[in-house]
């Protein structure tokens, strides 16, 4: 099986990820633009599935399509009826979208959530250090890392895990060269330049700089992820009387 490239306003190469998926690939470079046409592919393609489409990942600069080879191959008409595999119709089938459909799809709409934020104490025990690392205050990393706007990359790692961009450089921190071995569900943390918010308890190497009451992974829900790609994230900073008090609220 070969690659695809398809000649577009930018280039887009269909790749074969294994006998039951393929890889839409828009580059390699990371990009708001590339992440915004990844979420236009995405979506486009779940909104109209072909025959035998099982699920749509995106990621940073790809869409992976994993498909059931035996329905594609019965729903076959056609010129498809010629092809020597399924991932010839699977790419065919893909080829048609971007020639049709999502080249002329307005990007999805993106929304904008707001996570409230108890940065330092007991929720920040790395503040100081990212602080340090970089030679200002503690008061200065809170207001950097509060006042930019981040995209939703992906999700991955733990379920609802949203990889952030957008993070500036002035509050950039290394990982920890030990992992903790259970980080407490919300907590904000900073690993190279990107921030990010555990989901759920895990261990982990992040630089933890705060908290969030919210809850973003919540499998009780149809949708249990708050996050999803593309979304844009704000934070807000709360005190910690405000965090004690959402945590109330939502028992």
């Amino acid at each position: 099986m070969e690659k695809q490239t398809r000649e577009c306003a930018w280039s887009i190469e269909l790749l074969p990820l294994g006998d039951a998926a393929l890889l839409v690939r828009l580059g390699s470079a990371i990009s708001i633009e590339t992440q915004q046409r990844v979420q236009m592919i995405s979506a486009a393609i779940e909104a109209r599935p072909f025959t035998g489409l099982t699920e749509c990942v995106p990621s940073f600069a790809a869409v992976a399509v994993y498909y059931d080879p035996i329905l594609v191959r019965r729903s076959r008409s056609g010129a498809e009826l010629g092809h020597e595999s399924v991932y010839e119709t699977v790419c065919a089938r893909l080829q048609a979208y971007l020639e049709r459909e999502l080249l002329n799809e307005a990007a999805q709409s993106a929304r904008t959530i707001e996570i409230p934020v108890c940065y330092g104490g007991e929720f920040g025990p790395d503040l100081a250090f990212v602080a340090e690392y970089n030679g200002i205050t503690e008061e200065e990393v809170v207001a950097i890392h509060k006042d930019a706007s981040y995209l939703v990359y992906m999700l991955g790692f733990a379920p609802g895990f949203p990889y952030l961009g957008g993070m500036s450089e002035r509050i950039a921190a290394p990982r920890r060269q030990t992992p903790r071995t259970s980080i407490p569900q919300g907590s904000v943390g900073i690993a190279g330049k990107q921030t990010g918010v555990y989901s759920v308890s895990t261990p982990g190497g992040w630089q933890l700089i705060g908290r969030t009451p919210l809850a973003l992974f919540r499998p009780q829900e149809t949708i249990p992820s708050l996050l999803r790609p593309g979304d844009s994230v704000c934070f807000k900073p709360i005190t910690y009387e405000e965090y004690m008090s959402y945590l109330e609220g939502e028992r």
